[in-house]
């Protein structure tokens, strides 16, 4: 590598270090997804009522509900408070009417969410809307003896009232509503109510922020919270619903997982910086081209018939028919192993005897090649009858 190539490779690593630094140092924004999930501790996560809710409570018999309630209730024996906490909860109606029996028998039911199926239940919701930007919202409670004190909400949110309710089954437990800058009330609807189904209730409240780390964590406002609670049976199981939650977690794939980790994240892209300096200098220096070498071919084959074409094409016949001859000598040597320097009556019988052929046959063969020998000139038609007894008797052999 010459000098300039490690200059720019030097620059490139301090600019990924650098980048990588800066990641990592850089504050993390903050993380405003409604996601109601007890472990997560981001602002609309419920990471702290769920710690304290014992605490709150003062209960321990708390369980956590990780499948759908309609396969949870399929107990009927089961008896508590079921506690329902997102931004909408959607039941199919089967498992709404599994909810009802677990209720009819004598069991509570809270759900805080800005939507749900509640029309069989004679009830209507809408968002309370109000076109004075200096507004400010508040929630209190309807029972003076909880709490007297009035609370905010300093960010957006979706705030909904009870439009239609059930005044023979219903109890009002909460309200919300709008103050002007003068402090008078400009808007006001219920979102808190108590429903007696059977022997047990269901409470429905459309303010779910009111559980978040944030709500509970700002100024005075757990004891809202607190206040909410109350209204549920401690000396019952409670359960916990984290089937139904906004931010559930679903991990579709490695790479999603991989991906969502700040940490995994940047040693994956590590890895991959590192298999490009791989594949980029160590790589290229290993990998050379290997050039193709091909094999020398077996010309013999070749040349003997360029020879014999010569001599064929110059009617040198007489050469090539002793040629031939001493070829079947040779060939009767490393074939058979028979000597060939007395050729008579015992050679014609051990090469009849070996090679399978007539003693009469094998005579004839030699009596021909003795005529050739004898011979000045070879014609062409003589050469071919030698040439054809001579590979008679070969391919008698083969």
């Amino acid at each position: 590598m010459d000098k300039k190539a490690k200059i720019y490779l030097g620059l490139f690593l301090f600019l990924v270090l650098a980048i990588i630094y800066y990641e990592y140092s850089k504050p993390k924004p903050i993380n405003w997804f409604p996601s109601y999930i007890k472990k997560h501790k981001i602002p609309y996560g419920t990471y702290v009522l769920r710690n304290e809710l014992s605490t709150l409570l003062n209960t321990d018999e708390i369980e956590d509900v990780k499948i759908p309630p309609y396969i949870f209730l399929e107990d009927s024996t089961k008896t508590g408070t079921y506690i329902f906490i997102d931004a909408a909860v959607n039941f199919d109606d089967a498992e709404f009417m599994r909810l009802l029996k677990f209720v009819a028998r004598g069991n509570d039911v809270f759900m805080s969410t800005h939507g749900a199926i509640i029309d069989t239940l004679n009830l209507e919701t809408e968002s309370l809307l109000t076109s004075n930007l200096d507004e400010k919202v508040f929630f209190k409670m309807a029972n003076k003896k909880l709490s007297s004190t009035e609370f905010s909400f300093d960010r957006g949110f979706r705030n909904q009232v009870f439009t239609k309710i059930d005044t023979l089954k219903s109890t009002v437990l909460g309200k919300t509503g709008y103050i002007d800058k003068n402090g008078e009330r400009t808007e006001e609807g219920i979102n808190f109510i108590k429903y007696s189904h059977g022997k047990g209730s269901l409470y429905f409240h459309t303010f779910p922020e009111l559980f978040t780390n944030y709500y509970l964590l700002k100024d005075n406002n757990n004891k809202h919270t607190a206040a909410v609670l109350s209204y549920i049976d401690n000396e019952k199981p409670i359960y916990w619903d984290e089937y139904y939650k906004t931010g559930k977690t679903k991990i579709g794939s490695p790479m999603h997982y991989l991906l969502n980790n700040l940490s995994l994240k940047w040693a994956y892209y590590t890895v991959l910086i590192g298999i490009l300096f791989f594949v980029l200098f160590e790589g290229k220096r290993k990998q050379r081209y290997i050039p193709i070498v091909t094999p020398l071919k077996n010309q013999t084959l070749a040349f003997t018939r360029t020879i014999a074409n010569m001599y064929y094409e110059k009617s040198k016949h007489k050469d090539i028919a002793e040629h031939k001859i001493n070829y079947l000598l040779d060939f009767i040597r490393m074939k058979l192993r028979i000597p060939t320097n007395k050729i008579d009556k015992t050679f014609y019988k051990y090469v009849a005897s070996r090679s399978g052929n007539s003693i009469e046959n094998i005579e004839k063969l030699f009596k021909y090649c003795d005529e050739i020998h004898l011979k000045n000139t070879v014609t062409k038609e003589e050469l071919l009858i030698l040439n054809t007894l001579i590979e008679d008797f070969k391919n008698s052999i083969n």
